[in-house]
């Protein structure tokens, strides 16, 4: 599983990674959570509100911090 977490740095987008690395170790799942702070990637991707969270290409979250339910509905919409 790829997390994608697109901010500045501010505190939410450490949170939403911090909850992402936390669900991935807690579950047993396989992935890597990476922080994109570059503008140019978020331009690109369309990211217009931050904390912008992707999971394998897919935009989950934007605007507030991740939560692990919206990291398990995600799963449960792919029958994983």
């Amino acid at each position: 599983m790829r997390i994608e977490v697109f901010g500045p740095g501010c505190p939410k987008c450490h949170r939403s990674a911090a909850v992402a690395r936390e669900f991935l170790e807690r579950e047993g799942i396989e992935g890597n959570v990476e922080k994109i702070t570059d503008l140019s990637a978020m331009t690109a991707r369309g990211v217009l509100r931050t904390p912008a969270v992707f999971v394998d290409g897919e935009k989950i979250v934007a605007g507030r911090v991740l939560r692990e339910k919206d990291l398990r509905a995600w799963l449960e919409k792919r029958g994983r």
